[in-house]
Parts: structure tokens; C-alpha cells; sequence
């Protein structure tokens, strides 16, 4: 039943183009539908009203907005497990048509700008976190950002290269990146390669309490990190979560 509400109100959109951001992940373009609006790090349903196949699962799925509101196009991007809508979403024609729900949730950047953020990813958690600091690189907002986003390799880190240049463009934004299991890797790295922990954020960060904290990736790494932050005697109001289970 659910599906079938989204379906009814979901507003029509076109596949555009899509395309691999790392290994095992891919990013979907659409067509931003007229009046659609939501904020950075906002999520919305994603139908497929004629796929190739199904199972299980159902036709819907919801995902965080990878691209900002700035923009003209909804950005989705998912790690390709194998399932029907995934299946059906990397083969169906560009144009195909889809329903995109309304755009919900209350995972976005803080207004106090006295409080810095500081957001900790772990994988494709990186989503909304792209259009956060996007948004607020477009806006000029006055905001310390603070990025801590966790792979087990360079070959799985989306989105990298744009995180890399808004570091260059907006003075108040600072990328930490670590690569957890390196030996696996083929490629160069001269960053962090530790699990992000207290002692971690300590090198980066004057001071852990007083910042907002947002935590976005697999199940057990928003456990282990808000355990880390309450232990480090950060405020439970100063944390937020998002979990990114199944992805």
C-alpha cells in the first residue's frame, strides 16, 4: 500500500543519465519536477511505474538527495547491490519516466552558525553531506563545516574529486578522509588511514563538545560513533543520525 500512496503522489520525472562514481556505485540523474523543492540533505522516494522486473522488495526505494537544491536536477546515488530496482534502474532506457515523492526528513544543517558542524560518513552515508556542503558553498554560508568521510579504499569514495575542489572554494570547509583497509587498494594515499575514533576527531578538532554532529553510513558505524561522541561527553541534542542500512 505504501508504494502504491507514493505512486499517487509522487510527481513525474525522466532518467537522464547515469553513471559510476566508484566501484559498485552509481549515481542517478533526473529531471527535477516543476514546484519541487526540499532542503540539503533531505531524502525522497524513488518509483519505478513500469520496471523490467521485480521481487520482494517492491518498486520503491528512498534515497538522500546527492545534489543541492541550487540545482536543476535530482542527483540519487546507491551502492549497486543486486536486487530487481537496482537491476531494473541501471538498465531501463534514459527518458524512462519514474514517480519521485515529496522530498522529507530533518537530517540538515543546523541555523546557529556559532556552532560549527561536524559531519562523520562512512560510505555512500556521503550523500547527504554532498548536498549540504554544496549548498552551503553555494550560499556563502558563514558556517565551520567540519567532513570526516571513511572508506576502505580511494577505488569506494565517491564523489572525492568534488569534495576535494569545495575544500578549495569555501574557506570555512575542511575534508578529513581516512582509508581504512589500504593494502586492498591499488592506488596512492597519503591521508588518514585510521577508523574515525575520539582520538581521531581530537587532531582535527580544538574541542569536541559544542559542535553539531552529523552521522551518516552503515548501521554499526553510527552506533560506534555516537557511543564515541556521548563518551566524549558531547551533548545527545548535539547529535544526529541517519542510518544507511541494506545499501
Amino acid at each position: 500500500m505504501a508504494a502504491e500512496t507514493v505512486l499517487m503522489a509522487g510527481q513525474t520525472s525522466k532518467l537522464t543519465r547515469r553513471g559510476e562514481v566508484a566501484e559498485g556505485t552509481m549515481a542517478f540523474h533526473f529531471e527535477k519536477p516543476s514546484g519541487f523543492n526540499f532542503k540539503a540533505g533531505q531524502s525522497a522516494d524513488v518509483t519505478l511505474t513500469d520496471p523490467p522486473e521485480t521481487d520482494a522488495e517492491g518498486n520503491t526505494r528512498t534515497f538522500s538527495i546527492a545534489s543541492p537544491p541550487f540545482e536543476n536536477e535530482l542527483v540519487f546515488t546507491t551502492r549497486m547491490r543486486d536486487t530487481a530496482f537496482k537491476r531494473s534502474l541501471k538498465k531501463v532506457p534514459l527518458n524512462t519516466d519514474v514517480k519521485i515523492g515529496s522530498a522529507a526528513g530533518s537530517f540538515t544543517l543546523h541555523k546557529n552558525p556559532a556552532k560549527p558542524a561536524v559531519f562523520l560518513a562512512g560510505g555512500i552515508g556521503i550523500t547527504p553531506f554532498l548536498s549540504i556542503v554544496r549548498q552551503a558553498d553555494h550560499d556563502r554560508l558563514p558556517h565551520r563545516l567540519y567532513l570526516f568521510y571513511s572508506n576502505r579504499r580511494p577505488e569506494d569514495a565517491a564523489f572525492l574529486d568534488t569534495l576535494q575542489t569545495l575544500e578549495t572554494t569555501n574557506p570555512n570547509f575542511r575534508l578529513i578522509c581516512t582509508m581504512t583497509e589500504m593494502s586492498k587498494s591499488k592506488k596512492e594515499w597519503k591521508g588518514e588511514t585510521v577508523l574515525i575514533d575520539k582520538e581521531m576527531l581530537s587532531r582535527h578538532l580544538a574541542v569536541l563538545q559544542g559542535p553539531v554532529y552529523y552521522i551518516a553510513g552503515p548501521p554499526p558505524m553510527v552506533v560506534a560513533m555516537r557511543q564515541t561522541l556521548v563518551s566524549a561527553g558531547v551533548e545527545e541534542d548535539d547529535i544526529r543520525a541517519e542510518e544507511f542500512a541494506g545499501y
